[in-house]
């Protein structure tokens, strides 16, 4: 019996250690350029010895008060240097709500309730089994209580029962964790893009904790899933300009006042992917931070579509036929959301990429401007730049794509599968619990770089490039500490209900 050949593995081998090659060559390029200089100076003093040396420098009649004069300057732009040099930001450590299981939606209770809410409505709640089968979510996902009624009561008073529960049970396991008492607090920000309430919630917040009168507060509103990178934005602008001084960010989504029930399909799809949420995060520019603090802000870009028609509609609030009020989302939101992606890695490619990788993306350019516009353009090697990445889990269809364009592996894309399936979409504070699952697996090591992607209605794409400080070992505590020994999990592509 003839044996099959086996498989030639040479070239490919070959052809990956050209590659290596080449990144060392590129990437270390001034290294390697100053080995033979340094060499050849050191063999040019070794070989007129030390006697010339000392008659070169006994020939430089150095004047003491030009020395002086030399020696001031350079402490003087030395000094100017280091006081115009931005503050370096610290995030020193956040909390996530952890929901209780009382507000557990298994898929069967999900489906159980579309059909009483929706029983003159089957095309309706036919349509949302489909979603929630390809969805990527789990059995464990948590919608707010007054969701669970039948019909669902989503007064002003139960939306702010919600917010209050998960603001304030995540911002008391932030104080637990830091040891910041609420009146050292210096900058307060919230951000909840659907629910709006006056008095706002960070005065809420400002008065369950009785925080100092001259707090500098600010409550963001309709900014979207993108929200929370734009409240770090906010914090890093504000902490250049006050030193010595931390800010507490909320990030958070009120479901309780959002739950549609009218008969618009492109209207029910939050129904089937947001989930409760809320994550509080502690940033400072005080150096005595720098050594309990967990990451360092290294860059954040952001990105805004909204000039262009298609993308400020894709992700709508409006009233359906009937009157119902809902969040509409286009059928070509991919398609945006790619073209806001690609806009904001231009910007954010530069910031990160080793040498060799924006080369090959100059070389790229240069041949489709010049030579052939029909080119596939180089996708730089984004793994090259980061080891951990935090892809908001917006939704199934949002992480293949992404997975896609960046070309990724499974295990890249892996917290952020899973923060979707065990807590669905939280919104603004999907990165954080998707941070808080590298962590529990034990993976973040010091100098270890994160990249946050974040998408939002308007439209927007944000992101955060954060640097690990110091080793962090597995938290005892947090949302995954009674589930993470489970995961990961396989996800079918369909679960059939």
């Amino acid at each position: 019996m003839p044996q099959e050949p086996i498989p030639e593995f040479s070239s490919s081998v070959k052809l990956k250690y050209v590659k290596l090659g080449y990144q060392y060559l590129v990437n270390h390029f001034l290294s390697l350029l100053l080995i033979p200089i340094m060499a050849i100076i050191a063999v040019e003093l070794l070989r007129i010895g030390p006697e010339e040396i000392l008659n070169v420098w006994r020939s430089l009649h150095i004047d003491l008060v030009y020395g002086l004069c030399s020696c001031f300057f350079v402490i003087f732009i030395s000094t100017v240097y280091f006081m115009s040099k931005p503050r370096t930001i610290y995030l020193v450590d956040y909390s996530c709500y952890k929901p209780p299981v009382t507000c557990r939606v298994p898929f069967a209770t999900f489906m159980e309730h579309s059909r009483l809410i929706l029983n003159d409505k089957p095309k309706s709640v036919e349509f949302q089994m489909r979603i929630l089968e390809r969805s990527g979510l789990g059995e464990e996902t948590c919608l707010p209580p007054a969701i669970h009624y039948i019909p669902p009561t989503p007064t002003m008073d139960e939306a702010r029962s919600e917010a209050q529960m998960v603001i304030f049970t995540a911002m008391d396991d932030l104080f637990k964790k830091t040891g910041l008492m609420p009146k050292d607090i210096d900058i307060l920000i919230v951000n909840c893009s659907l629910f709006s309430p006056t008095p706002s919630l960070s005065a809420m917040v400002i008065n369950k904790y009785k925080l100092r009168s001259n707090i500098k507060s600010f409550n963001l509103s309709g900014m979207g899933c993108s929200a929370g990178l734009i409240s770090v934005d906010l914090a890093r602008d504000l902490l250049q300009v006050h030193p010595n001084s931390n800010a507490i960010i909320v990030s958070t989504e009120i479901i309780t006042p959002n739950y549609y029930k009218g008969n618009e399909r492109a209207m029910l799809l939050p129904n089937c992917l947001f989930r409760m949420g809320s994550a509080a995060i502690l940033m400072s520019n005080r150096r005595s931070d720098r050594w309990r603090a967990k990451y360092k802000l290294s860059h954040l870009v952001r990105t805004h579509r909204g000039a262009d028609d298609k993308s400020y509609y894709c992700v709508y609030e409006q009233e359906d036929k009937d009157g119902n009020i809902g969040i509409n989302l286009s059928k070509d939101l991919m398609a945006i959301a790619g073209e806001a992606l690609k806009a904001n890695i231009t910007t954010i490619g530069p910031l990160v990429l080793p040498a060799s990788e924006q080369l090959l993306f100059l070389l790229s350019l240069i041949g489709r401007k010049i030579f052939n516009p029909k080119w596939k353009p180089y996708i730089p090697d984004f793994k090259l730049a980061f080891e951990h990445f935090c892809i908001h889990a917006g939704g199934r269809a949002v992480i293949d794509e992404l997975q896609k364009n960046l070309q990724l592996s499974g295990e890249h894309v892996e917290a952020s599968r899973m923060t979707l399936h065990r807590f669905g979409n939280t919104s603004s504070s999907s990165l954080w619990y998707e941070l808080s699952y590298i962590e529990s697996k034990g993976r973040m090591r010091r100098g270890d770089r994160v990249w946050q992607i974040a998408f939002g209605s308007g439209f927007k794409c944000n992101s955060a490039v954060w640097k690990c400080n110091r080793t962090i070992k597995t938290p005892k505590d947090g949302p995954w500490s009674d589930c993470i020994d489970r995961y990961p999990v396989f996800i079918p592509e369909v679960v059939k209900l």
